[in-house]
């Protein structure tokens, strides 16, 4: 089967007790054939039509800089969702390079540890560790639902269907890890037991918040004191919330540029690049939803988010750095995303970092997994797995629960 292959069924053994299930229909385009896929008449559909045929059109990179994959569009019964597919490319973002989330973006973080000698010492671990990784190539992968994004959202797959996607792209791509990223027991549980039972590798991940601003219950009297406080500091500096309806396309290059302040040169180069391509989109076809804090005209802060299932998420989160920190920007920000949560009455998935903020506002904690699929492999492409997923959970998750990163 070539990779232009336009369409490709598989279909899922089981069978209930009482009465048959229907096998899931998967079909998987590439650039080269997207144009022949008839997309899906649904929100979802248009949604996944809007964000990927521009980058399968072009190429991802062209969109992410730092994105060097091969995007397919993969239909799951009446989902259409991304596929990604590496060989190696160890300078890659994080969001397709297991290599650079496990080795070269873990040692940028080992310097919030104020410890010296822990620091060295887990630094060396990591390159030993990064030795062994590119020698089973880590990198080799198929990431399924990948959007390209810090967090991954998932629509609401059925057991049945997560096998029959696994069972189809172990076949497809027999020589590659399939990578399922961004799963939690809280937003994904289901598909977290499944992949388990299907004899996935869980390799912990990060540290991730999640919170319910629409649930009075979930947020304690301090908390609530906390957001209001927050939500004030707009009108004490004389700030605007700016919706999606008042962004402009003049407002391109602000948005990337107070994007680029904070995850670029204040956290790393290793989060996704967005390009000027990649705002204009969210812009133009509703891909994020941009909001943005103005005054005078002046934009200073600014999010973009996306939900899928009850769950929302902020990959876009900038603000001017230069400002004083006693101006409050980030808080600022962070308040108007809560509100937006409250209003829609999504779960807010926080992602990771900030830790203290976070927790003092409600947010609940939880470990964030990548499930691994390497069975298939030999033994030497196993093991970089085998060794991540040693490490992580005798050193690095009790490390992050130590020091709540």
């Amino acid at each position: 089967m070539t990779p232009s292959s336009a369409a490709t069924a598989i279909a899922h053994p089981q069978v209930s007790a009482k009465k048959s299930r229907q096998a899931s229909r998967i079909q998987l385009y590439d650039r080269h054939t997207i144009h022949d896929l008839h997309w899906p008449d649904t929100e979802a559909g248009s949604y996944a039509m809007r964000y990927l045929l521009p980058l399968m059109t072009q190429s991802p990179d062209a969109y992410i800089a730092n994105a060097h994959t091969e995007l397919y569009a993969l239909v799951l019964d009446d989902l259409v969702i991304p596929v990604t597919v590496n060989e190696d490319e160890y300078d890659n973002s994080y969001v397709c390079s297991p290599y650079t989330h496990y080795v070269s973006y873990a040692k940028e973080e080992l310097n919030v540890l104020n410890n010296r000698i822990l620091r060295n010492t887990l630094s060396g671990l990591l390159s030993c560790t990064g030795l062994l990784l590119k020698a089973s190539k880590i990198n080799k992968t198929v990431h399924f639902n990948n959007w390209l994004l810090s967090t991954n959202l998932y629509a609401n797959l059925t057991p049945e269907q997560t096998t029959a996607v696994l069972h189809f792209l172990k076949k497809r791509f027999p020589a590659h890890a399939i990578v399922f990223r961004s799963l939690n027991a809280a937003t994904t549980g289901i598909m977290l037991e499944t992949l388990r039972n299907e004899s996935c590798r869980l390799v912990p991940s990060r540290q991730i918040y999640l919170l319910r601003p629409h649930d009075p219950a979930s947020m304690n009297a301090k908390s609530r004191w906390l957001i209001k406080r927050d939500y004030s500091l707009l009108r004490k500096h004389g700030y605007e919330v700016s919706g999606p309806a008042a962004m402009k396309e003049s407002d391109i290059p602000r948005i990337l540029e107070l994007y680029n302040a904070l995850y670029l040169h204040k956290y790393s180069f290793y989060n996704p690049q967005f390009q000027e391509s990649y705002i204009r989109l969210a812009l133009q076809e509703g891909t994020l939803m941009l909001y943005g804090l103005r005054k005078n005209g002046r934009l200073d802060a600014v999010l973009g988010f996306f939900s899928r299932e009850g769950v929302m998420t902020t990959p876009l989160f900038g603000y001017d750095t230069s400002l004083p920190q006693q101006l409050g920007l980030y808080r600022m920000l962070s308040a108007v995303l809560l509100q937006i949560a409250a209003e829609r009455g999504h779960l807010l998935h926080e992602s990771s970092g900030a830790a203290q903020f976070k927790r003092n506002r409600g947010a609940v904690v939880d470990i964030e997994y990548s499930a691994i699929y390497d069975k298939h492999l030999p033994v030497l492409r196993r093991s970089g797995w085998i060794l991540l997923s040693m490490l992580l959970e005798g050193v690095g998750v009790p490390i992050i629960r130590r020091f709540k990163l």
